[in-house]
């Protein structure tokens, strides 16, 4: 006959077992959650990266607007004027 001590220990190791298998499944739960995000960081950097350099093209091939419109206003001031002078 076993002693009670004996079995109680086994019960408890048999309940530890169990408590650790789910503890390693947990476990690959959170790696493979922490792969994913991982993998996300990596493609939200990849297009930052992609977005920074299409905004640097347009930076650089936009019109220059703020010279044009000063031309058109100079050129108006200048029909104005030539055209309050010449009648």
């Amino acid at each position: 006959m076993t002693p009670p001590e004996t079995t109680a220990l086994t019960a408890e190791l048999a309940h530890l077992r169990g408590d650790f298998a789910g503890f390693g499944r947990d476990l690959g739960e959170i790696k493979t959650a922490c792969a994913v995000l991982v993998e996300r960081s990596n493609r939200t950097e990849k297009d930052l990266g992609e977005l920074e350099q299409r905004v640097a093209a347009l930076e650089k091939s936009r019109w220059p607007l703020p010279s044009v419109a000063a031309l058109v206003g100079a050129a108006g001031l200048g029909l104005g004027l030539w055209q309050a002078v010449g009648r």
